[in-house]
């Protein structure tokens, strides 16, 4: 049985113990239940988002991408064999919904660590710290950096925090325009109905990275954008672990291979030592 059913009879047992008046600790025998105890594990990973979470092919149910991979990778830490890994595809307004309802188990989709996501979410991690920066059209002039986008009109995926952090974090003026998904906002950049895009560099490298001649990566990056691995809330143990799985994977060279297997052809600087840990409280 997956881990997802578990839970949901979980809380189904604890809502009956409610309507009987009977202690909640009697509802569940065992104790909380964790992910580090499932046979199989139900993950969401973007499915439009070249180099980290891709579909191979529309409806196949198959993904490709380096969120993919670290997601393999730690579900083979907790024992869980590949082939008891189901992926489902997700953008980053579902995210917390989907993990919430219990329609997945674990979110790894460049899901970024922020104190409001923490009321909500257990966030193993970070399993890799990225940085924001800046997709242009490739014969666009005098954008060198964030602050040359001022009265620009900039792109984002629903869900994000992109434009926030320009406007809010850096007090930059822009107009901001919102799509469902980042490949949404990669073609109204091609097609001059937006100026630039703005998100994590491995995102835009990703992009950048499928056809180079149409854009140009500005290459000037701001903030830290630690992706966390997205657990169900108050599964502490499941975080302790997957911070060990993390921590091997760098150690043992695998995020190195997985970075450069998908991101070594770009220009993109990357990071191959351990993250600092956000800690499982």
């Amino acid at each position: 049985m997956r881990f997802r059913h578990r839970r949901v009879a979980a809380a189904a047992a604890l809502a009956a113990t409610a309507v009987l008046g009977l202690p909640a600790c009697s509802a569940v025998l065992g104790g909380e239940e964790s992910l580090v105890d499932a046979d199989s594990l139900v993950v969401g990973v973007k499915y439009d988002q070249p180099g980290l979470g891709l579909e191979t092919e529309e409806g196949s149910g198959e993904y490709e991408g380096f969120d993919v991979d670290v997601a393999l990778y730690i579900a083979g830490q907790l024992g869980i064999p590949r082939e008891n890994v189901e992926f489902v595809g997700l953008n980053s307004a579902e995210r917390e919904e989907k993990l919430d309802s219990g329609e997945v188990d674990m979110v790894v989709a460049t899901y970024s660590i922020t104190p409001a996501r923490r009321n909500e979410v257990t966030f193993g991690g970070p399993y890799y710290v990225a940085k924001q920066d800046v997709l242009v059209r490739a014969d666009a002039t005098g954008i060198e950096g964030v602050r040359d986008l001022e009265d620009m009109t900039v792109c984002q995926s629903e869900g994000s925090n992109s434009v926030d952090r320009i406007t809010e974090g850096l007090g930059v003026s822009v107009e901001r325009r919102e799509e469902d998904t980042y490949s949404d906002c990669i073609e109204e950049l091609r097609a001059g109905d937006v100026d630039a895009v703005s998100t994590d560099n491995l995102i835009l490298a990703g992009f950048f990275a499928q056809t180079p001649d149409a854009f140009r990566f500005v290459n000037n990056p701001f903030t830290d954008e630690k992706y966390g691995v997205g657990l169900p809330y108050g599964d502490i143990e499941a975080c302790e672990a997957v911070n060990k799985a993390i921590s091997r994977m760098y150690q043992e060279g695998d995020a190195a291979e997985m970075l450069d297997r998908w991101f070594g052809e770009t220009d993109l600087e990357m990071v191959y030592s351990v993250p600092q840990f956000e800690g499982c409280d």
